[in-house]
């Protein structure tokens, strides 16, 4: 590899969420991460902190998943100014709570937009850079709602979000043989400041005393540690799986 530091493309990453523990945590084990976000300001302060912490510059660009040539163009330049991409973490996601009998095609085309075709539009460019260079490390987030049978995660998402872990295996099947390893992680309930505006804090007790059963919330460094494992060449014989970081929650189904 002629690039100093291998290159890992991270969608949402300026968030107080996943997105930024995954940036944090890859840039920690030392690849060059390129921060975007489809919020410009938060994204160039976050890249910026991440540069202060690290002691070297850190790349970021305003990107929009739902905006195919804005991925596009996003890809491009980073391609030109870093020689390639050899990690795509495909974090954004969108979710807002509807029944199906009385959901907006609003609601479920907004979801499926973010969610799925996002994830497929940053593979979709990013797939031949890696097949150029002979391989990489695409990890995709899911969720535990692809399968729950729940009403907690409306519809739309949970089948954006099965239709991820379908795009996932397919597309490991397609390029494993130009070296190219596609995985996802689906996550259980990961704790940030956001959730405290939308549940009750019963809700995190009830969830903690009758769903989890190692007794906690999760947190965002559950899902980047298990990135950052399937970014990394201890993961090398390991494409076309799906990962769940639930604390349990999943089993109980």
């Amino acid at each position: 590899m002629s690039r100093e530091r291998p290159v890992a493309l991270v969608t949402a990453a300026a968030g107080a969420g996943i997105g930024a523990s995954v940036a944090r945590q890859l840039a920690a084990d030392g690849l060059d991460v390129v921060v975007t976000d489809a919020h410009e300001r938060r994204c160039g302060e976050f890249a910026a902190a991440l540069g202060e912490e690290f002691g070297r510059p850190f790349d970021s660009h305003a990107l929009d998943v739902t905006d195919h040539d804005q991925v596009e163009a996003v890809v491009g330049a980073v391609a030109r100014s870093k020689g390639g991409v050899d990690v795509l973490v495909n974090n954004a996601g969108w979710s807002k709570i509807e029944p199906v009998a009385e959901m907006s095609i609003e609601t479920w085309q907004r979801c499926l937009d973010v969610d799925l075709t996002g994830t497929f539009v940053c593979m979709r460019h990013v797939l031949p850079l890696m097949i150029a260079d002979g391989g990489g490390s695409i990890v995709n987030i899911s969720s535990i709602a692809a399968w729950e049978m729940s009403t907690e995660h409306g519809a739309a998402y949970s089948a954006a979000k099965a239709g991820v872990l379908a795009l996932t295996r397919v597309a490991a099947a397609e390029n494993g043989p130009h070296g190219v390893r596609v995985n996802a992680v689906a996550p259980g309930l990961i704790y940030n400041n956001f959730l405290r505006k939308i549940y009750p804090e019963e809700f995190f007790d009830d969830y903690i005393d009758t769903k989890a059963f190692l007794g906690r919330i999760g947190q965002p460094g559950d899902i980047s540690d298990m990135v950052s494992f399937l970014a990394s060449d201890r993961a090398g014989y390991i494409t076309g799986e799906v990962f769940t970081v639930s604390g349990g929650v999943s089993a109980r189904g």
